[in-house]
């Protein structure tokens, strides 16, 4: 899921919270030695700054923040816990054929939506097919194209939805894959696949103006310029949340999310990790202090259908020229460089170095045999950083080892440029929608995906990953999710840069934060100890 460089690399803006289903505590916590005056808000309300969502609809989110919104108001059938163990949501268990390709949710008995309407397996079909809509997808899209005729269906080639692999029967819901897919029931875990409502699926009702019923642990009762108030839906299918009220607020007045957690005004809140450096050795605010696991990545991409990052030479000279480990260490952020496309803590992301071994003589080499030799004839390239701290170093070394000239460009809109007309050169930063190595390679670089934005189309990595999908066996998918890193390792479509990382202030007494590394908070899972 898109997230925003900043969130990965430098101090929060917006805190940015984990699903969790059952309440744990939060790792990390500095020895006790004064404490943190509580906000007083009493033992049913939280307040929490979450920013200003661009949908809470959903199946149109793609960006971390919207997600945080709409994972509380929409529940999927499956959820992870604080261990990122796959745990029951609306479904009560499902059940895998023997050849991986046919998966059947089985709904808890008696669901209801907030306000007392049945929820159904139709419901749940008419959700996901919202996913690949023809007319408005999502875009997350490609999380479904597993499903038997979903690529035809977002197409426009097979015209009736009912031959899409997603159905009702009676109380299931049954999905049909094109090819084994062993970590459906965890991609269905992510907030793109929410359950809403008939009137939103099927008779086309907005949900951003927050007046939707819902499936999730709460529903919206008001909305201002300062602040959405979310209150306990009583029908959720775990019970009403412990806590009643949230306070999710849209700003801060230009404080820090410290000073705002300082004066009692947060319960909860993000910081970054030059702030966590002094904040740990503080009397008063230490023992605030939590750790947040993020299963985060940011990445430099080249768009390879158009020169001169269409010649896989130019891209592996790119990759040769710069030594990315170091200006991350020598950033002063904190950052963790990155040496995989998937984060530490994902399973089958192997362990080996997969950035490309710095070159210099090679990297001119390969410039050369290109067709540019000492850089000579290269056009000068737009580098849409993104907010990525080390652009000017990445730009500087490919100046002074290849001679060709970067322009760093902070482009209006950058998320949507990319998904419509992305520049030679670019940044993203992504968390997982799922901890899986797929969420990280198929996803971001699978050809044809929706989150492919530099359209890079490899048989040999698509062949890697349709085999590490096709087994249940852990070290054959670490085999062949390692054999799709080392295509990427070669032919240089990406760069990863830095792992995500990151801090929290808690408030004494407030249990259930834990963080899973998913970027996204279950505000159910919170109460006041």
């Amino acid at each position: 899921m898109v997230v925003s460089l900043n969130r990965i690399l430098r101090p929060l803006r917006i805190v940015i919270l984990v699903p969790v289903v059952a309440a744990v505590l939060l790792g990390g916590l500095v020895v006790r030695t004064g404490p943190v005056p509580a906000r007083g808000a009493g033992p049913d309300a939280v307040t929490l700054l979450f920013g200003v969502p661009t949908t809470l609809d959903p199946a149109r989110q793609s960006d971390i923040g919207s997600a945080a919104f709409s994972a509380q108001l929409y529940e999927s059938l499956t959820a992870f816990d604080g261990s990122l163990t796959l745990r029951p949501a609306l479904a009560a268990a499902w059940d895998v054929s023997d050849d991986g390709t046919r998966i059947v949710f089985h709904l808890r008995d008696g669901l209801k939506f907030s306000d007392g309407s049945p929820l159904t397996a139709e419901d749940v079909v008419g959700s996901w097919l919202r996913v690949i809509d023809p007319k408005r997808p999502s875009q997350l899209s490609s999380l479904l194209l597993d499903v038997r005729n979903a690529g035809g269906y977002l197409k426009g080639t097979v015209k009736d939805p009912a031959q899409v692999g997603i159905r009702a029967e009676g109380n299931d819901v049954v999905v049909d894959l094109e090819r084994p897919g062993a970590d459906f029931p965890a991609i269905v875990a992510g907030p793109t696949f929410g359950v809403v409502p008939p009137a939103v699926w099927r008779d086309g009702q907005s949900i951003d103006n927050g007046a939707s019923v819902g499936s999730g642990a709460y529903v919206v009762s008001a909305v201002t310029a300062a602040e959405f108030t979310l209150v306990a839906n009583q029908r959720y299918w775990a019970g009403p949340p412990a806590i009643a009220t949230a306070h999710l607020l849209q700003d801060i007045g230009g404080r820090s999310p410290v000073a705002a957690f300082e004066a009692g005004d947060v319960d909860y809140v993000g910081i970054g990790t030059y702030d966590a450096s002094w904040i740990r050795y503080d009397r008063t605010l230490g023992p605030a202090l939590r750790r947040v696991p993020n299963l985060a990545l940011s990445f430099v991409g080249f768009t390879t259908t158009a020169p001169p990052f269409d010649d896989v030479r130019v891209r592996q000279a790119f990759g040769a020229a710069v030594d990315w480990r170091r200006l991350v260490e020598l950033g002063g952020d904190g950052a963790i460089p990155a040496d995989s496309m998937v984060p530490p803590g994902i399973a089958s992301g192997g362990d080996q170095n997969w950035l490309p071994v710095r070159d210099p003589a090679r990297a001119r080499d390969l410039l050369a045999q290109a067709g540019y030799p000492g850089g000579q004839g290269f056009p000068v390239i737009t580098f849409a950083a993104g907010g990525l701290p080390y652009a000017e170093g990445i730009a500087a070394e490919l100046e002074r080892e290849l001679g060709v000239t970067v322009r760093i460009e902070e482009l209006d809109g950058h998320f949507d440029r990319l998904q419509n007309d992305p520049p030679p050169m670019w940044t993203l930063g992504w968390v997982a929608d799922y901890p899986g190595a797929n969420d990280f390679l198929g996803v971001l670089l699978g050809t044809g995906s929706s989150n492919n934005y530099g359209r890079w189309s490899s048989t040999a990595f698509d062949a890697a990953i349709a085999d590490a999908l096709a087994t249940r066996d852990p070290d054959s998918a670490r085999i062949a999710f390692e054999q799709a890193l080392r295509v990427v390792r070669d032919e240089v479509p990406v760069i990863p840069i830095a792992y995500g990382d990151g801090w929290a202030l808690s408030r004494d007494g407030l249990v259930g934060a834990g963080q899973n590394g998913l970027g996204i908070l279950r505000i159910a899972g919170l109460a006041w100890k």
